[in-house]
């Protein structure tokens, strides 16, 4: 039994020498050499630094790539601009064509815009030049208006056509006298419209008379009248 308590003391005693050798060991190199566990610390710092650096560029470097993918992947969104529709301005030149259908004549001029007409693109005037044409004003079926189109259209110019057909007025004639017979002349009493056969003497002395100073007839049916009359 006494033999057991000196092992025991003897080995705790060695344990306890050998910990306050260790302990000492371990001061006198941190008294020797102060700076060599700062360095391995240091050390150990620097390389999970260094690590998580490497991990932090790697993951950039990852999102910039795939950054950069996208940008390539996606395509650009052009917009397309949109048409201007041209429209009637106060600035916009408006002619306007006259053309008659009886004898060919045609007359053109410039005219102010109407004002109902500013603001309205082709088809919008088209409507109104249909309206136009279905209850025309008063004046223009007096003048023989038949009908009313557009020509031309932009912005800047706008071209009308107007057409008229209208009767040609009735010539009127002069009933003269040459070598004792009754001459019709035309209006400008110099163009000879018909010789006729009836002496200026078989006449009444009041028609005689007004034959020989040049008696105006005001259209072919009443000069077809005198004829038949008159005629032997």
């Amino acid at each position: 039994m006494k033999l057991m308590k000196r092992i025991s003391l003897f080995l705790f005693t060695a344990g306890l020498m050998f910990g306050a050798g260790s302990y000492a060991t371990l001061k006198a190199e941190q008294f020797f050499y102060p700076n060599k566990y700062e360095r391995e610390k240091d050390e150990i710092t620097y390389n999970n630094v260094h690590e998580n650096r490497n991990e932090d560029l790697t993951g950039e470097v990852s999102n910039t790539s795939s950054t950069s993918s996208d940008a390539v992947d996606e395509k650009p969104v052009i917009e397309a601009a949109m048409e201007e529709i041209p429209v009637i301005t106060a600035d916009t030149v408006y002619l306007v064509g006259k053309i008659n259908l009886s004898d060919g004549t045609i007359e053109e001029g410039e005219e102010a815009v109407p004002v109902k007409y500013i603001g309205l693109d082709r088809s919008s005037l088209l409507k109104e030049l249909e309206e136009y044409n279905k209850n025309p004003p008063l004046s223009e079926l007096k003048n023989g208006f038949t009908n009313i189109e557009l020509t031309a259209f932009s912005k800047d110019r706008v071209v009308i056509c107007k057409y008229y057909e209208t009767e040609p007025e009735e010539e009127g004639f002069y009933l003269m006298v040459a070598d004792h017979f009754v001459i019709v002349y035309k209006e400008d009493k110099k163009t000879i419209y018909m010789n006729t056969d009836i002496l200026l003497e078989s006449l009444g002395s009041q028609l005689q008379e007004e034959i020989i100073a040049g008696k105006y007839v005001e259209n072919e049916q009443e000069l077809y009248n005198f004829l038949e009359s008159y005629s032997s």
